[in-house]
């Protein structure tokens, strides 16, 4: 899932919002994907009790809706290595949401990685704000990716009890109707402006990617992660983005594609071996004493 979730970050990038605008882009997305989930869904039917339906709305609203809006909005006016960046505070807001309301503790050892990983990841957005005339982000963009991991954190801790209940499948299909159907009146009008005519191959394959991986194949490996571990072990596994996505940038630029190597140097390189260290922490469980 994350390396998917980390190509999808060049593969969008490359076609809007020249191609496609953001919204424009959810709403094929929502629309391409949510008829997938229903179609396995009808055979796999399992009843949904109607004490559950606010709740599944929520998830679509915070998972769907405002998550995707937020971040293909922002990815279109900023870097994405930036984007990439900002989305690792999002296992900090998962933890204290966590804590919060599923009761989640919080152990010496996951503050220590999840400060490390903060550090990084702040000490890029520092230097990023500085230097944003020579790098392809904006704070405009920045932001909204920032308000997208917010609401993303919000997600996997509201869906969690969901799992414990239903099947992945099921809580899937019914958290994209809803966010979906908040999503199309959005996103509809760019959807409608798209001049496919204007396309080539790679154009298709990306939105065709961006439909079926970065949507319906990744958010279906997401739910199936989260019936198994807890919020913030998948949350974690973001701080890998950087890492991901900085060696895809440079691959890219070597092979004649779109270049971002301005957003990258030592210092985005030293702060990335901090964040790994920091998803080490976390995600590597304690060695058990062996009694004597």
């Amino acid at each position: 899932m994350g390396l998917i979730y980390a190509y999808n970050y060049l593969v969008a990038k490359g076609v809007m919002p020249e191609k496609v605008g953001p919204s424009g882009f959810i709403a094929l997305r929502v629309a391409g994907a949510t008829p997938l989930f229903w179609l396995l869904y009808a055979f796999r039917w399992e009843r949904v009790s109607r004490a559950d339906l606010g709740r599944l709305w929520l998830c679509g609203l915070t998972g769907v809706t405002v998550n995707q809006l937020l971040f293909f909005n922002g990815l279109a006016i900023t870097s994405p290595v930036h984007a990439s960046i900002i989305m690792t505070i999002n296992p900090v807001l998962v933890l204290l949401i966590s804590a919060g309301l599923l009761g989640t503790a919080i152990t010496g050892r996951k503050v220590a990685g999840i400060a490390l990983g903060a550090l990084g990841a702040l000490t890029l957005l520092l230097q990023g704000a500085q230097t944003e005339e020579m790098t392809h982000a904006s704070w405009q963009g920045d932001l909204m990716v920032l308000l997208n991991a917010a609401s993303y954190g919000v997600y996997l801790v509201v869906v969690k009890p969901l799992m414990a209940k239903y099947r992945p499948l099921t809580v899937i299909s019914w958290v994209f109707l809803f966010g979906g159907l908040m999503a199309l009146p959005v996103g509809l009008p760019q959807a409608m402006a798209i001049d496919w005519a204007s396309f080539d191959g790679e154009d298709c394959s990306a939105v065709a990617f961006v439909v079926l991986c970065t949507t319906f194949l990744v958010y279906l490996l997401n739910i199936y992660a989260l019936g198994r571990v807890q919020p913030t072990v998948v949350s974690i596994y973001i701080y890998l983005q950087p890492l991901l996505v900085g060696t895809m940038v440079w691959l890219a630029a070597r092979m004649g594609g779109a270049d971002y190597m301005a957003d990258m140097g030592w210092l985005q390189a030293g702060c990335a071996a901090v964040i790994a260290t920091g998803v080490w922490l976390v995600s590597v469980p304690p060695r058990k004493r062996v009694a004597a």
